[in-house]
């Protein structure tokens, strides 16, 4: 008897990530594709750099002190979007996002990334605001409780296997590729005891 896509049941695979990271916007491109080939069920977390790296004296993600309160503000907007309309439209809203201020390099965009995605443009009202602080700092702590302070983001959790993070990659792996990185990764995750490895790494290439 076949099994119909709705009646398998998927992987559930939440990735926690910062929206103003581009290594982690590239990280989800492949979590696109590995939608595509493998069968997960992704539930996208938010986590945040300033939360994650405010106890420090020197904050690496912002070493002069420039951004402050704006790169708290996409990850505001983003938990807005999940408290109020859901996981698949946060999904939709980093896609639209993400396009913009990583590939297109367009930071002002916001507003338009919410339209892209169809969501309400009202809640961009909350990007400067304190309103979803302590929900964006509960997600984090979740995320961060399954892998250490001591690394950053991304943080994927792999239903019935455990916590990595990362995997950091550049460019993304497409197709069958993807479906092969995921493999290698849940095993990994898997593996009791495994640690890290981990090499230089080369350039940016959104792909």
């Amino acid at each position: 008897m076949n099994v119909s896509d709705t009646e398998r049941h998927r992987v559930t695979v939440d990735f926690w990530f910062d929206p103003v990271c581009p290594y982690t916007w590239i990280t989800s491109r492949w979590l696109r594709e590995v939608e595509r080939v493998r069968d997960i069920a992704l539930h996208w977390r938010v986590m945040s750099l300033a939360a994650l790296n405010e106890a420090r004296d020197v904050d690496p993600e912002d070493p002069e002190g420039l951004y402050g309160e704006y790169m708290k503000a996409h990850g505001r907007v983003c938990a807005a979007v999940r408290e109020r309309h859901g996981n698949e439209a946060l999904g939709r809203y980093f896609d639209a996002l993400g396009a913009r201020i990583h590939a297109r390099q367009d930071w002002s965009g916001m507003a338009a990334a919410l339209a892209d995605a169809g969501l309400p443009g009202e809640l961009g009202s909350v990007a400067m605001t304190a309103e979803y602080d302590a929900v964006v700092r509960a997600s984090h702590e979740e995320g961060v409780a399954l892998v250490g302070d001591d690394v950053g983001t991304p943080v994927i959790a792999v239903e019935g296997v455990g916590a990595l993070f990362g995997p950091v990659v550049s460019p993304a792996p497409k197709g069958e590729a993807a479906g092969r990185l995921w493999d290698g990764m849940v095993l990994m995750a898997g593996a009791e005891g495994f640690y890290e490895f981990r090499r230089p790494h080369g350039e940016l290439d959104f792909g």
